[in-house]
């Protein structure tokens, strides 16, 4: 799980750049929508390649956008209740949702990255 944290602070700075600029021309949802499509394929490699040591497979991938679907709801639901309902800065409220997806984001990965017996091995 340290693994898949660090690279998840790499994956949070690919993000979180995208999600400034946007934040120049877009509402702050559709920055955070777009910001978080840019950095799903790079979280991809990086997670099969450094965090599960398995081989990226198109199933995989295409069964990736389920972790990120975990990751964008929680996300999505921590920056509208820290923006909207507790009213803070719409530039700093990703950093404090996508800490609360973390550990959500790592249970979904790690049932599609690796075969079910791998995937209950791990601690």
């Amino acid at each position: 799980m340290i693994v898949f944290a660090v690279i998840g602070v790499v994956n949070t700075g690919t993000y979180y750049g995208p999600y400034l600029v946007f934040l120049t021309r877009f509402p702050y949802l559709v920055a955070h929508i777009l910001a978080t499509a840019i950095s799903m394929t790079g979280s991809f490699f990086l997670n099969a390649h450094f965090t599960y040591r398995t081989r990226p497979t198109w199933r995989k991938f295409l069964l990736f956008p389920l972790t990120n679907a975990a990751n964008f709801v929680v996300t999505t639901a921590g920056v509208y209740i820290l923006v909207d309902l507790l009213h803070l800065d719409s530039r700093y409220a990703p950093l404090l949702a996508s800490l609360a997806a973390i550990p959500v984001t790592f249970v979904v990965s790690r049932r599609i990255m690796l075969p079910k017996a791998e995937a209950d091995g791990i601690a």
